[in-house]
C-alpha cells in the first residue's frame, strides 16, 4: 500500500428504520433558521416532507422553503438558493432528497457568503471556500451518489455546456445524515437502477487504477460483490428491505473517501458522463452506464492486471486455459451482462445525444490524469462515437 494520507470524515450517520428519530436532536446544535431544500415534490406525495416539517416546527425552527431542485442542479438555481440563504441569514441547510439535492445544498452553503463568482472560484479554479460556510444536514431518499457523507457537489452551467464537480474538504461535508432505507422504496425503477450503476461506477473509478496491493481495493471488491448480489434481489422486489438497506450502505461507503485512500483514482468515466448530462440533462447514472464499456475497453490493455483481478475476484471468471487479455475481456462481458440485467442505458443515443453533438461532447469533457491512460481528444471522440 503506497502513499501517505489523512482520513477525516466528520459526518454523523443515523441509519435504519428509526433513523428519523435522531433529527430533532441534531437540530439542537444549529440556529433557528433552516433552509429546506428538496426536488420536484415527490417527498410531499410520500409523506417525508410532512415528517420533516413537523420535526422542524416542533424544534421551533423558522423554515425557508427551497423546493424545485432539479436532477442536474443548475448554476441559476444554485445562485437563487445562495441568495435565499444570505437574505434569510440561514443557520442550517437541510437537504431532503437524493444526490442532486444534497450536491445543491453544499454548493449553496459555500456560495451564499462568497464575495467572488462561485462558479469561477469553485467549479473552474477548484479553490476552497474562504468565506463563511453554512452547515448542511441531509435526509436521504435516493441512493447512488454518496453525497450524504462526502464533500462532492456537481453543478451544471447550460450557458457554457459544462457539468462540473468540485470535491470540497471536510468543512463542507454534511454535519449529519439521516438514512432510512424505506425512504428509497418509492423511487421509480429507472431512477433506482441508475443509482445502482452510479454506485458501481464510483467504486470502479477508485478500483481500476494503480498497480500496488492496497487494502482499499479489497474493500472495493467486497462492496461490488454486495451491490451485485443485492441489486439482483432489488430489481425483482424493490421493497426488499435487506437488499435496499445493503445497497444504501454500500453507496455511502463507495464514496465517503475511504476506498480512495492510499491509491490513485480514475474519474474519467464521470467526466465523459457529465459531458453527456451537460448537453442532454439525462439522468446521471445512465450517462455513466452509456459510456463505461467503450472507455474500459480502450484502457484495458494499459491496466490489464487489474482488469484480470476484477474479472476473477468480482465476476468469478475461471482463468484456466485463457490469456490475461481473454480473462479481462470476459470480465467486461460479465459486467455488461449485469448492466443489461438491471436495465441501465447502454448507449447515449437513448439519452438524447446525436452524432452532430460529438464535437461538443468532446469539448465538454475534462481530461484527468489518474487513470491507466490519459485520453487524447481523438480517443474521447472515439469513445462517444462507440457510445452512440
Amino acid at each position: 500500500m503506497n502513499g501517505d494520507f489523512t482520513f477525516h470524515n466528520p459526518t454523523k450517520l443515523h441509519f435504519g428504520e428509526n433513523a428519523m428519530d435522531a433529527l430533532a436532536d441534531e437540530l439542537k446544535a444549529f440556529g433557528p433558521v433552516v433552509q429546506l431544500c428538496y426536488g420536484g415534490g415527490s417527498i410531499k406525495k410520500n409523506g417525508i416532507y410532512d415528517q420533516v416539517v413537523s420535526i422542524l416546527k416542533s424544534a421551533g425552527k423558522t423554515i425557508v422553503e427551497d423546493g424545485g431542485v432539479m436532477p442536474n442542479p443548475t448554476l441559476e438555481k444554485m445562485l437563487h438558493g445562495a441568495a435565499l440563504a444570505r437574505e434569510n441569514n440561514v443557520d442550517l441547510i437541510l437537504a431532503v432528497g437524493g444526490g442532486s439535492t444534497i450536491d445543491y445544498a453544499k454548493a449553496v452553503s459555500v456560495s451564499a457568503w462568497c464575495d467572488e463568482d462561485p462558479w469561477e472560484k469553485y467549479f473552474i479554479r477548484f479553490e476552497e471556500p474562504s468565506c463563511r460556510i453554512i452547515p448542511v444536514g441531509d435526509v436521504l431518499t435516493m441512493v447512488g451518489t454518496g453525497s450524504e457523507m462526502n464533500g462532492g457537489s456537481v453543478i451544471t452551467n447550460h450557458d457554457a455546456n459544462l457539468k462540473i464537480g468540485k470535491v470540497f474538504g471536510p468543512d463542507v461535508f454534511p454535519k449529519f445524515a439521516i438514512l432510512n432505507p424505506r425512504f428509497t422504496f418509492s423511487v421509480p425503477y429507472r431512477q433506482m437502477v441508475a443509482g445502482f450503476f452510479d454506485i458501481m461506477c464510483h467504486i470502479l473509478e477508485q478500483y481500476l487504477s494503480g498497480e500496488d496491493d492496497t487494502t482499499s481495493d479489497y474493500i472495493a471488491e467486497g462492496l461490488m460483490l454486495s451491490l451485485i448480489h443485492s441489486s439482483r434481489i432489488a430489481i425483482k422486489n424493490p421493497e426488499d428491505y435487506e437488499a435496499r438497506s445493503n445497497i444504501m450502505w454500500t453507496a455511502t461507503w463507495a464514496l465517503n473517501t475511504l476506498i480512495a485512500k492510499g491509491k490513485s483514482t480514475d474519474w474519467e468515466v464521470h467526466m465523459l458522463g457529465q459531458a453527456v448530462s451537460a448537453l442532454t440533462d439525462a439522468t446521471h447514472g445512465m450517462t455513466l452506464s452509456a459510456v463505461s464499456l467503450p472507455y474500459y475497453r480502450l484502457i484495458l490493455p494499459y491496466g490489464l492486471k487489474k482488469f484480470v483481478r476484477f474479472a476473477q475476484n468480482v465476476w468469478g471468471v475461471n482463468p484456466e486455459g485463457k490469456s490475461e487479455t481473454e480473462i479481462a475481456q470476459e470480465g467486461l462481458k460479465a459486467f455488461e451482462a449485469w448492466m443489461r440485467e438491471i436495465g441501465v442505458a447502454m448507449n447515449i443515443t437513448e439519452l438524447g445525444a446525436t452524432e452532430d453533438m460529438l464535437e461538443q461532447l468532446a469539448d465538454a469533457t475534462l481530461v484527468l490524469t489518474g487513470g491507466y491512460k490519459i485520453l487524447t481528444r481523438e480517443e474521447i471522440l472515439a469513445i462517444f462515437k462507440e457510445s452512440l
